[in-house]
């Protein structure tokens, strides 16, 4: 028998003829097909045969009379009878230490002008399960992010998830910077969704000073497909994921959960799901958790996700600021009237809260927390009969005392988007504050 005769042989003589389904029917944002059997979630590479080229899909939803694809780009230029194509490795991203240092888009491909990403390792899936419940680590171990305010009235732990909510022009980019460059993460991970497009390379250039070392941009802009935007944070957090399972402690950083809300609602409704809370349907409430749940520790490494949220009109009870809540760890506030006061970081320690932050500090430093927010809720309560002269001193002497410090506090928690601090450093300045 000659080699031909054993190649032959050897050849699946099941898979000689690649199954393809076709195009039946195309909306302003799906694509209707029959052909193949799918099931929801699947990934499908979509042929035009009258413009050569080709586009990845995914099963939104599974019909008797075939399936709708939502596009991974936009849909000019298909036609009926176009072929779909199965991809049965299902949606992956090559990661690897090469990716540091760069700026990628939704599917992990480079967008940064810098060539090819080397030294990638494995693909990962970007669809995953989170961490079992039994399975994750007790959050016991502070993590610093260079931040007054947050490291000494907040105080975050690895693996935590925690939100910064804020309305427009507040100053999340700002902060997001601030961390970013400040905090104690081995990897950084930073995923921009939804963003205006001159808006990535002034945070890296701005916010970042153009330094990407250790750290990923991963890039979906407003004007992309709603399947981008969404993916875009799945595939930050499969990285991420990849870098916590070589043993690192990774920093993620989401801006914003709102627009990869606004993602999925346009998915949503464009496959006929009902709007059930400000136009936003089911599937948006399902998908955050499973999304946000994936960040924690396991005995290799951790993720601590910070997810930023615009919040709709300043209204904190925005239906995607509330679910957001429930699932993170804590919550950052950023306030528009301490902006306009000129207070930076603006964040309103009196809305704000970690809810681990007991765990990972030592009693001293607890109960300087619970004092100093005692004297700001003093404060705050009191501050309209300050500022109209009905208060007197030696009216009551708990808030004297209070007001005596108040100057000092501000100038305390103000910070320079320069200004960079150890933890012992703001541990030090926070005692004498308090004294």
């Amino acid at each position: 028998m000659t080699d031909l005769d054993k190649f032959i042989d050897n050849i699946d003589k099941n898979n000689l003829i690649i199954p393809f389904g076709r195009i039946t029917h195309i909306s302003s944002t799906t694509i209707k097909a029959v052909g193949i059997e799918v099931a929801v979630g699947d990934i499908v590479k979509i042929e035009s045969q009258h413009h050569l080229y080709t586009v990845l899909g995914m099963i939104a939803s599974v019909e008797s009379d075939g399936f709708k694809i939502v596009p991974f780009s936009f849909i000019e230029g298909f036609r009926i009878n176009d072929k779909v194509f199965l991809q049965k490795d299902g949606l992956t991203v090559k990661s690897g230490y090469g990716l540091l240092g760069r700026v990628v888009n939704a599917l992990g491909e480079p967008i940064d002008k810098k060539g090819k990403v080397k030294d990638l390792e494995q693909n990962s899936a970007i669809n995953k399960l989170s961490i079992p419940a039994l399975e994750r680590g007790i959050i016991d171990e502070r993590f610093s992010t260079g931040v007054k305010a947050i490291d000494s009235m907040l105080t975050s732990g690895k693996g935590q998830k925690v939100g910064i909510f804020a309305g427009s022009g507040v100053g999340k980019s700002t902060l997001m910077g601030m961390i970013v460059k400040g905090c104690e993460a081995q990897i950084k991970v930073v995923a921009l969704i939804g963003e205006r497009g001159r808006e990535i390379p002034e945070f890296i250039h701005y916010n970042l000073n153009n330094n990407l070392e250790n750290t990923i941009i991963i890039a979906a802009t407003s004007d992309e497909s709603a399947l981008m935007r969404k993916y875009g944070a799945f595939t930050a957090m499969a990285i991420a994921e990849f870098f916590r399972d070589k043993g690192h402690d990774v920093l993620l950083m989401m801006d914003s959960v709102t627009r990869f809300a606004m993602a999925q609602r346009e998915i949503g409704l464009s496959i006929g799901e009902p709007p059930v809370s400000r136009g936003y349907p089911p599937s948006v409430f399902a998908l955050l958790p499973q999304l946000m749940e994936r960040a924690g520790n396991t005995e290799l490494g951790s993720i601590t996700a910070f997810f930023t949220v615009l919040v709709d009109g300043d209204d904190m009870n925005d239906p995607i600021a509330d679910q957001s809540r429930s699932i993170l760890d804590g919550h950052i506030v950023l306030t528009r009237e301490l902006t306009e006061q000129g207070q930076y970081p603006p964040i309103d320690l009196l809305r704000s809260a970690s809810r681990v932050m007991d765990k990972v500090v030592s009693p001293e430093h607890y109960n300087g927390f619970l004092k100093l927010k005692r004297v700001l809720s003093l404060i705050k309560e009191n501050e309209i009969l300050i500022r109209v002269g009905a208060y007197k001193q030696g009216m009551d002497k708990e808030l004297d005392d209070a007001l005596a410090k108040r100057e000092k506090i501000k100038t305390f928690l103000f910070q320079g988007t320069s200004e960079k601090y150890d933890f012992n450093q703001i541990f030090n300045q926070f005692m004498e504050v308090i004294k």
